[in-house]
């Protein structure tokens, strides 16, 4: 019978996430998971930490999760990109990683400006204190203007008002073709799953053509079970996926309220994919706590 409850894919404070490293790997041993895979947003950041508060009986996989993009027509589509357990010292890995930040940032400098510009009350201090250090991204964006009582929620401030596809605060940052990232993932030893291939936020407009380029570029598997996928979403994935032979994952996505509402867990990942993952990846290896560490 199997008995692991695996989730790979959350966030903490070291990118957009709500939780701390540390608490996080705390909450998820309490939610009762077995694996817990940390996937913040162009970093590794948060990985040290979890990995020492790692709890007894959990274990961690480190990875990443790549902003990525792809040209569909004459429209470019941001993707993101799963990265499990990759060398996190692999050169040009690090080297993209490190640029996509730096345009993340100049582009959330340039959303504050433009939103400060047309009266609201937010600012630059304001949303990197949000950030905490971390990369500001736009959910710290979002939470600013809750605070300052000018959005009611967070969700909100991503619809095409403010800064969603078509909003007129929306800014693009520089990010690394998703051929690239791929292959930069499996260069440094990692498995490249690709994330909510048809959630809401992304995926308008990827066919099951494009995700057979994909996987002919090295792509290992695909998201199925995410909370932005509706039932039909689901069966076309996996239909993509058996004809393709690649990995099916389900993950939670877990950022922390008020960021997003599902908790860990909400989608999970069967063990013989997770299996298939580990055999697959030369990069690095989860991380366990000994009872004599303890």
């Amino acid at each position: 019978m199997d008995t692991m409850t695996i989730d790979l894919h959350t966030h903490s404070t070291a990118s957009d996430g709500a939780v701390e490293p540390g608490e996080l790997v705390r909450r998820a041993a309490g939610a009762g998971l077995s694996v817990l895979a940390l996937t913040d947003h162009d970093s590794f950041g948060g990985v040290g930490a979890a990995a020492a508060g790692l709890p007894l009986g959990l274990t961690l996989i480190p990875g990443v999760e790549l902003s990525c993009e792809t040209l569909i027509g004459e429209e470019r589509l941001t993707l993101h990109l799963l990265a499990y357990l990759p060398n996190q010292n692999h050169g040009p890995l690090v080297e993209v990683m490190a640029h996509t930040v730096e345009s993340r940032d100049g582009r959330a400098r340039q959303m504050v400006a433009l939103l400060s510009a047309d009266g609201h009350e937010i600012s630059w201090p304001q949303v990197a204190k949000l950030a905490g250090g971390a990369a500001v991204g736009k959910p710290h964006i979002a939470r600013a203007l809750v605070d300052a009582g000018v959005l009611a929620t967070v969700g909100e401030a991503f619809t095409y008002r403010w800064f969603g596809p078509g909003g007129p605060y929306r800014v693009r940052k520089w990010q690394p073709d998703i051929t690239h990232a791929i292959e930069l993932v499996r260069d440094a030893g990692g498995v490249p799953i690709l994330a909510h291939p048809f959630g809401e936020k992304r995926g308008a407009g990827l066919t099951g053509e494009h995700l057979e380029q994909m996987a002919r570029a090295g792509l290992a598997g695909l998201e199925v079970f995410h909370p932005e996928h509706d039932a039909a979403a689901r069966r076309e994935l996996l239909g993509i996926a058996a004809s393709l032979g690649l990995i099916v994952t389900g993950s939670s996505d877990y950022h922390g309220p008020p960021i997003k509402s599902q908790e860990l867990g909400a989608e999970t990942t069967s063990r013989l994919n997770y299996e298939r993952i580990i055999a697959m990846a030369t990069g690095a290896r989860p991380i366990t706590r000994s009872s004599s560490s303890a």
